[in-house]
């Protein structure tokens, strides 16, 4: 079984693009930039959780200088946030600016600490703006801070897989408040969480999660019954 803290082992690093586009002709078409999103986490605690992300800028070799045979990073941006679970706020927070077009660029890293004491639940895309937006903060680094957040959300599911892995294999039973909180971190964040609509409706008259269809496949696969997702989940 692989070592957890051996997080390069444990994930994906194969492209999500698509294939390459081509022109009318079949030809491949010329590569001009590369932006690549990052963002793992890690609990650090039952009730802690470290949320971290890199943003990387990258142009092919050879367009800026024709004999360079490497990529060149033109943007390197670093972010440890950690999350105190399950309010979701913010208790520390750090920034690191590696690769930027300009020296005084770090410079602004320091203002990145008014994140500590935000929440992400709610109102944080506009919170992160009105703080950090336009000439108060780095371009880069805001637009990778509100790639960061959703993850921290999802990570409430997983902190309750992770705790039922270490309990051995069974979820808590949670409480009528803990269930509630558990769908509202969603509510209205897409069409499928409006709060008018078939799911939320379900699950505000008492009605169980759905196993995603990730799970059920993933479950079908292995053998298993999709059933024991519901049971590992919500006890």
């Amino acid at each position: 079984m692989a070592d957890p803290t051996l997080t390069d082992d444990l994930f994906r690093s194969d492209s999500i693009l698509p294939s390459a586009p081509v022109d009318d002709d079949g030809a491949p078409l010329e590569a001009l930039h590369d932006r690549e999103y990052r963002v793992r986490a890690f609990r650090k605690r039952d009730d802690l959780l470290l949320i971290r992300g890199a943003v990387r800028d990258q142009k092919p070799p050879g367009l800026y200088i024709d004999i360079d045979p490497e990529p060149m990073t033109i943007h390197h941006m670093q972010i440890d946030l950690e999350i105190a679970s399950p309010s979701l706020e913010i208790v520390g927070a750090s920034v690191g600016i590696e690769t930027h077009p300009s020296a005084s660029c770090p410079s602004i890293e320091g203002h990145y600490d008014k994140l500590v004491g935000l929440s992400i639940a709610r109102g944080f895309t506009h919170k992160v703006r009105e703080l950090f937006g336009g000439p108060r903060g780095c371009t880069h680094t805001t637009a990778l801070l509100q790639a960061m957040a959703p993850v921290a959300i999802q990570c409430m599911w997983s902190m309750r897989a992770s705790q039922a892995k270490r309990d051995g294999g069974m979820a808590q039973e949670p409480n009528p408040e803990q269930r509630e909180m558990a769908w509202r971190f969603n509510l209205n964040t897409c069409h499928v969480w409006a709060e008018d609509g078939e799911q939320v409706q379900r699950l505000q008259a008492g009605g169980e999660f759905e196993p995603p269809i990730w799970a059920e496949q993933r479950m079908v696969e292995l053998g298993l019954k999709p059933e024991a997702w519901r049971q590992r989940m919500q006890g």
